[in-house]
């Protein structure tokens, strides 16, 4: 598992990173404060303060991170 800060401000922003990480088997978490949100939820995700970096949990690691990584590099806070 690797855990990452992703923005997600803007809902055109959410519906793409959704889009992006529903291709993929492994799970993804946002988690932010006590709450974890299945980030494969639209309607998760809209329930959480989006106006700062929100952490990412991506269940996976070698070959199917690395592949994540690449196509999560949009939302990667700095």
């Amino acid at each position: 598992m690797k855990t990452v800060k992703v923005t997600l401000n803007s809902i055109d922003k959410v519906k793409s990173f959704v889009n992006e990480i529903s291709h993929f088997e492994f799970d993804f978490d946002l988690v932010s404060g006590r709450y974890v949100i299945d980030a494969k939820s639209i309607m998760g995700i809209f329930s959480l303060d989006l106006s700062k970096p929100i952490d990412l949990n991506i269940h996976a690691d070698g070959e199917n991170l690395d592949i994540a990584m690449k196509v999560l590099a949009d939302y990667i806070a700095e």
